[in-house]
């Protein structure tokens, strides 16, 4: 793609439609998101330590009634949760696209002895296994799926949990999908970071899709040198309260609880996420 081709764009983009979508999987790329992932300057990738402390301590004490239990996590990336889980003595799975994230998480729990296995998958199509008291899919990953690859998600999890076991997810409320999606546009430019190694502007256009209820961030990045341009996509899911409880009705899920924050109550430092656990029957 070149300057001509980016004037030239759809202006009303299709959700889902796979057109430009980041690649987690890709080497280069996972290494740069795994140091995004494990800086402690911002929030962005994953939350720096002291946050992760406190939400893990409620999910081992709240959802876990701190009593060990075997947990799989969806998208795990380094491995900030599962590890410290394992800790506390979980007995620890994650699945995620991308192999830096899992080549470190594998690697830190060999060193540290910890009870956590890693598998190189994509959660849409891994076989998740069974007999899990917990599943976990946060940092508001769920919302990032097609309703399609969404059921078919929770249907899996449901699946791979133990009678009155529990699912735990992360996503974004409504609003904030909503407001991202409506954002308008913004750019910004860097010498070396995420999106390229090379000197780039990076121009942001965020658009939102009433009729599907979907935020399409669009991120085009022009290579200073040639003036290519690369364009890559993120679709989010909005849902409401009530679509969440539908949704996971639906998939098998009962005593659905709805929570301001993976802490369990209102959170400053979090507000563009929620959680929900449910049950299997």
């Amino acid at each position: 793609m070149n300057l001509n081709d980016l004037i030239h764009r759809a202006s009303a983009p299709t959700p889902w439609s796979g057109v430009g979508k980041i690649p987690w999987d890709e080497s280069a790329f996972s290494e740069r998101m795994l140091a995004e992932h494990l800086t402690q300057d911002h929030d962005s990738a994953s939350r720096r330590a002291p946050k992760i402390d406190q939400q893990v301590a409620w999910i081992h004490e709240h959802v876990m009634s701190s009593r060990p239990g075997r947990v799989l996590d969806l998208g795990c990336g380094p491995g900030l949760y599962t590890s410290r889980l394992a800790s506390l003595g979980h007995s620890c799975t994650g699945i995620d696209f991308s192999p830096a994230s899992v080549r470190y998480a594998r690697e830190y729990a060999a060193e540290h002895g910890l009870d956590c296995t890693y598998d190189l998958d994509d959660i849409r199509t891994a076989d998740y296994g069974e007999g899990y008291d917990l599943v976990t899919l946060l940092f508001g990953e769920f919302n990032t799926f097609s309703p399609t690859d969404a059921r078919a998600i929770l249907t899996k999890a449901h699946a791979a949990l133990r009678e009155g076991g529990l699912l735990l997810l992360e996503p974004h409320p409504y609003d904030v999908v909503r407001e991202t999606g409506s954002s308008g546009t913004s750019w910004y430019t860097s010498v070396s970071g995420l999106m390229a190694v090379e000197p780039h502007l990076c121009l942001m256009e965020n658009t939102w899709d009433a009729e599907a209820e979907v935020a399409i961030d669009r991120f085009y990045v022009v290579d200073v040198a040639n003036g290519q341009v690369t364009p890559w996509t993120i679709c989010m899911q909005a849902y409401s309260d009530a679509a969440y409880r539908d949704l996971l009705a639906h998939c098998g899920y009962e005593g659905v609880q709805l929570y301001p924050s993976l802490i369990g109550v209102e959170d400053p430092s979090q507000p563009a996420m929620m959680a929900i656990v449910a049950r299997k029957p």
